[in-house]
C-alpha cells in the first residue's frame, strides 16, 4: 500500500508548533533578561557572593565572640569627575567578632553647585563578605550635597560570628569595606 502524501494542513500545523514553541522561548528569554539583574542580587545578598555584605534589621541579636577581634579596613573612593571628598573618619577599626559597630564617613561636595551621588560597596576577603552585616548604611541611597556641604555619613554593622567556623575564613585577620560615590545621571555633563 503506498503512503499518502503529507497534507499540506499536517505542515501549516506543524510550522505553527515550531512558530509558538519558538515564541515561548523569545519571551522566557526576554523575561529571564529582565529578571536577571534583581536575580543577580538576591543571590549575592544570600551568598555574600563577590564580596556583598549581609543586612540586618537594628533589632537582630547576635551572640559576641568575646576573645575574638579583627581588624575592618575602610577604603573610599569617587568616580573621576565627580566634585566631592569622600573618606573614612578612621582608616581601621579593631572589632570583636559579633558586636556591633560604627564606622563614620565624611562626604564634603567641592563645586558650586548641589551634586548627587550614590554609593556602591564591596568586600575583601571576597568570601567574607557573607559574614560582614549592615544593619545601617547610605549605600545605594542618593546623597545630595548642596555647594561646600560636609556629611557625616554612618555605617552600622558587626562581622557574624558564624566566620570564626569557616575553614574557607580561618586565616582572615582583616576584612576591607570599600565604597565608591558615582555621581547620579541627573548630574553629568553631557560629553
Amino acid at each position: 500500500m503506498a503512503s499518502l502524501p503529507p497534507s499540506p494542513f499536517d505542515s501549516a500545523r506543524r510550522n505553527r508548533r515550531t512558530f509558538a514553541a519558538m515564541a515561548v522561548v523569545g519571551i522566557a528569554m526576554l523575561a529571564l533578561g529582565f529578571a536577571s539583574v534583581p536575580l543577580y542580587r538576591i543571590f549575592c545578598e544570600r551568598t555574600g557572593f563577590g564580596g556583598t555584605t549581609q543586612r540586618a534589621d537594628a533589632g537582630v541579636q547576635v551572640e559576641v565572640a568575646t576573645g575574638h577581634l579583627m581588624s575592618i579596613r575602610f577604603d573610599s573612593n569617587v568616580q573621576p569627575g565627580m566634585p566631592w571628598q569622600f573618606r573614612p573618619e578612621k582608616p581601621t577599626q579593631t572589632v570583636t567578632v559579633g558586636a556591633r559597630n560604627m564606622a563614620i564617613f565624611l562626604a564634603k561636595n567641592m563645586s558650586d553647585k548641589p551634586v548627587t551621588g550614590t554609593a556602591s560597596f564591596n568586600v575583601t576577603p571576597t568570601q567574607a563578605g557573607a559574614y560582614f552585616t549592615k544593619i545601617q548604611c547610605f549605600c545605594f541611597t542618593q546623597q545630595t550635597l548642596k555647594p561646600g556641604e560636609e556629611v557625616r555619613m554612618p555605617v552600622i554593622y558587626f562581622v557574624d560570628p558564624k566566620i570564626l567556623a569557616d575553614p574557607d575564613n580561618k586565616d582572615t585577620q582583616q576584612i576591607t569595606l570599600s565604597y565608591t560615590f558615582y555621581p547620579v545621571e541627573q548630574d553629568r555633563k553631557p560629553s
